[in-house]
Order: structure tokens, then C-alpha cells, then sequence
């Protein structure tokens, strides 16, 4: 790789808000450097607002199993064979908090589960060309016992499922489609992984 010798500056000349509502959009006015010298023209982008995530994956290494949840999705209308998805546990970060103790507080509020401790897998940028919405994504190790049922918050219109599969399956569910967001993807493909440099 060649020496970096890129111009990193960058500019917002002007950010407006355009809609806020459950989620906030903002029209952004902004120039950054470019590779080959100078500065780009103006250009200008609708941003997405929606604050930062947690996601995490639940497994009981005595069971083999792992818990995903199940939801209606309104972004996944146009999915075969309907928009409610199977995922992960996950929920937004509010301000001032640590994401740490958001998986915590998730999975108490989504599946019942009360988890002493989370490990972070990593954290990523969910679609950095039009929002800035952060992705923090842990695993925990937890007693699934009698795991399972109806939960969500009323108050913020959550009816969730929970489901308590083996890990075999959700591996297999990764690999056929069936799991389809990312976060759930990513958090599957990072235990799949993790079996294999086990085996």
C-alpha cells in the first residue's frame, strides 16, 4: 500500500433538519478532500439520524442453543414470505448510555434473560453513505431454562417472540437466507466461526 498522503480535510458549509419523527433526517451542504489533490465540489446528501444500536447473541454452552427473537420488520414488507424476521436481540443506546448495559437491559426487555456478563464481538457502521448509525454487537453465555414465549414493550409497540433453537439450526438458517438482517448475519457468522476454531 502506498503512503497516505490524501487530503483528509472535510467541510459541512450548512445542515438543516428535514423531517424528525421516530426517526430524524437532516439535508447536509459539505466538500471533503480529495485523493488526487484539492477539494471536491459541494455536494449535498439527506443524512439519517437514528442514534446508535446494540445487538446481542445469547447462547447457553450447556444446551447448544441460542436465542433469536421474531418481529414484525416494516422495512422487510417486500420479503418472501412475510416482513417478520428472525434476528437477534437489539435496541437503540440512549444518550449517555453504555452499550454494555444496554444488551443487558435488551435481552431482560426482549427475551426475559438476565445476563451476568457480555462479551463485545465488535462494532461497525450500519450504511456510513447515508446514516450514522453505529452497530455495537456482544455475546453472552446464559442458563436458557425455560427460555421463551411473548415479550416487548407495550409502550413502544413491541410484540416479540422468542425463540430458543439449537445452535445447529441457526447456523443453518444463516446459511439457507433465512436470517436476514445484518446484525443478526454478523453475530452468527462471528459463532460459526468461533465453532470452527474450537473443533
Amino acid at each position: 500500500m502506498s503512503k497516505d498522503i490524501a487530503n483528509r480535510q472535510w467541510e459541512i458549509e450548512q445542515q438543516e433538519g428535514l423531517f424528525k419523527g421516530f426517526y430524524r433526517i437532516d439535508k447536509v451542504l459539505f466538500k471533503h478532500g480529495l485523493f488526487n489533490g484539492g477539494m471536491s465540489e459541494l455536494m449535498d446528501r439527506e443524512l439519517f439520524l437514528r442514534g446508535n444500536v446494540v445487538g446481542v447473541l445469547p447462547y447457553d454452552p450447556n444446551t447448544d442453543q441460542i436465542v433469536l427473537v421474531e418481529q414484525f420488520r416494516i422495512g422487510a414488507i417486500n420479503q418472501t414470505p412475510n416482513p417478520w424476521l428472525l434476528e437477534v436481540i437489539a435496541g437503540m443506546i440512549e444518550p449517555n448510555e453504555i452499550p454494555e448495559n444496554v444488551a443487558k437491559r435488551e435481552s431482560f426487555e426482549e427475551a426475559g434473560l438476565e445476563l451476568n456478563s457480555v462479551e463485545l464481538i465488535g462494532s461497525y457502521l450500519a450504511s456510513p453513505g447515508s446514516t450514522t448509525e453505529e452497530v455495537y454487537l456482544y455475546y453472552a453465555e446464559t442458563d436458557l431454562t425455560n427460555v421463551g414465549g411473548l415479550y416487548g414493550l407495550e409502550e413502544e409497540g413491541e410484540d416479540i417472540r422468542v425463540h430458543v433453537v439449537s445452535a445447529d439450526d441457526a447456523i443453518r438458517m444463516l446459511e439457507d437466507g433465512t436470517i436476514k438482517n445484518a446484525i443478526s448475519i454478523i453475530a452468527l457468522q462471528w459463532f460459526r466461526h468461533q465453532r470452527l476454531l474450537k473443533k
